[in-house]
């Protein structure tokens, strides 16, 4: 038990006797990603044999501590009230994707690729500004190293390399295929063993093409990367779009950062952010955890049982129940006023606008201005200021997110279309949801601020009632600065008229 042979594993006829005996690889388990992954398995999938996940120490952490933090998440309770013993299969193991051979030890990396079955490669960094020596070694040479796990991994099933919808950002349709671009992965990699860091940012501009940063150009090459060293082993690509709150796994609106989109959504919400240069017209690509996680297991079902001599892409994305970025602003307002955060600094009411000039404008009215004077006040009464502080970090969020509110695309889903049918018919379908058509935006959207309130913020629910009458405050404080700027501007044009 606990070694399974690449030609006796096969049972189609449902994802858990898939699974059954395997022994899995996880990268990237601590990430948002990996823990839903990893509490998946263990949940829908309980006659796993081992799960090993790939940790490295940080932060004066070792790995059996930052093990023992990762079980602490409320992303594992449900696991815990329902199989407690099933985190004994569960197994750290000391590596790190930016280093030489994984930064495992001779006995671990012999271990691996003894016993190992089935590798889901999830480890990346997913800022988007990060310096491109950083994000290459991360997510570049990262994958090159597992491949090369991979290679000498015996009885290996399958590999699943989670990607981004976004790796060809630069292109508008974009197909379930992968895409080269002019400089070659290599040539990239010697760049950036070779170069200093300032010569590096002078070309930067240059080497990434038209990609929007140094994120989706490094998960690009990743792919190349696969295409040209793994295409001899039973590997698929798993590429979300925007990885947002559960809709209904482990939990409804279950999230565990205020990374990206979750940020914004937070932001509007406490009523901080007033204008977004954005596009309210363009759709948006959502994905809730649960469906990529779902996704991500199935197509390794699917990727087996469909083999042939091509690496199988699957574009896990919501184009085909489309949300547009003028419905989501309304749905965060709407919920913002219904249950406002007990953190709420303004009555909610952000305005997209797609007028650089006029939203720069707006933006130190509305940002700067109110931040300085925050401020000033602040200082007066003895507090260190703080305000100004914050909205420019807000702020570079925001401008980080532009090039995404600005465009849209065209994910082409015939995998994932293929997958989304065949899931359909398993025994255990109703376990794994990988058709997002019937997906509720409206009530996902409330669930998702609920969840930011309950697993983020930490909010107390019986402070709801505080939140409500300091929400009500600020809307009359609103409405009077309103009509005072009215009267001001009335007045103006009147004397200018005289």
């Amino acid at each position: 038990m606990g070694t399974t042979s690449a030609d006796t594993y096969i049972n189609g006829n449902s994802i858990e006797a898939f699974f059954a005996e395997t022994v899995i690889l996880i990268t990237g388990a601590t990430g948002f990603l990996g823990k839903a992954l990893l509490e998946k398995l263990l949940r829908s999938c309980p006659h796993v044999a081992t799960i090993f996940i790939l940790i490295r120490p940080k932060q004066g952490q070792t790995i059996e501590q930052r093990f023992k933090k990762l079980l602490e998440n409320s992303v594992f309770d449900g696991v815990k009230a329902t199989s407690p013993t099933a985190f004994d299969k569960v197994h750290p193991v000391k590596g790190d994707v930016s280093l030489p051979n994984l930064g495992l030890s001779p006995e671990d990396r012999n271990m691996l690729t003894q016993r190992v079955n089935i590798v889901f490669h999830s480890a990346a960094t997913v800022k988007f500004n990060e310096p491109l020596k950083v994000a290459v070694n991360l997510n570049t040479r990262g994958t090159d190293r597992v491949i090369d796990l991979c290679k000498n991994i015996k009885n290996l099933i399958s590999i699943i390399h989670v990607s981004t919808a976004y790796s060809n950002a630069n292109r508008q349709d974009i197909h379930e295929a992968i895409y080269t671009t002019k400089v070659k992965p290599s040539t990239v990699i010697d760049m950036c063993e070779s170069l200093d860091e300032e010569t590096l940012n002078v070309l930067e501009n240059k080497i990434l093409e038209n990609h929007p940063n140094t994120y989706t150009f490094t998960k690009n090459l990743a792919e190349q990367i696969v295409l040209t060293k793994a295409k001899d082993l039973p590997i698929a690509i798993v590429r979300p779009s925007i990885v947002c709150a559960a809709v209904r796994d482990p939990f409804p609106g279950w999230v565990d950062n205020l990374c990206g989109i979750t940020g914004s959504i937070t932001e509007i919400g406490r009523g901080v952010v007033r204008t977004v240069l954005c596009d309210s017209n363009l759709k948006l690509d959502l994905v809730p955890i649960d469906y990529v996680v779902d996704t991500i297991i199935c197509a390794t079902w699917h990727s087996t049982m469909q083999h042939n001599n091509t690496i199988k892409i699957y574009n896990c994305t919501s184009n085909a129940n489309p949300l547009r970025w003028g419905t989501l602003n309304e749905l965060i307002n709407k919920y913002a006023i219904a249950s406002p955060s007990t953190y709420v600094m303004w009555y909610p009411g952000c305005t997209f606008r797609t007028n650089k000039l006029i939203h720069n404008f707006m933006s130190a009215a509305l940002h700067i201005f109110p931040a300085f004077v925050g401020d000033f006040v602040l200082k007066l009464v003895g507090s260190k200021p703080q305000m100004m502080k914050s909205i420019k970090r807000v702020e570079r969020m925001m401008d980080t997110a532009r090039f995404f509110t600005t465009h849209e695309w065209n994910f082409r889903r015939s995998n994932m279309n293929d997958l989304t049918k065949k899931v359909k018919v398993l025994k255990d379908c109703d376990n794994f949801n990988v058709d997002m058509q019937h997906l509720k935006w409206d009530t996902y959207v409330q669930d998702y601020m609920s969840g930011i309130k309950k697993y983020v913020l930490n909010e107390n629910p019986e402070a709801s009632s505080n939140a409500r009458s300091r929400l009500l405050m600020f809307y009359w404080v609103h409405r009077i600065i309103q009509f005072s700027s009215i009267i001001v501007l009335l007045s103006m044009i009147m004397r200018v008229g005289h």
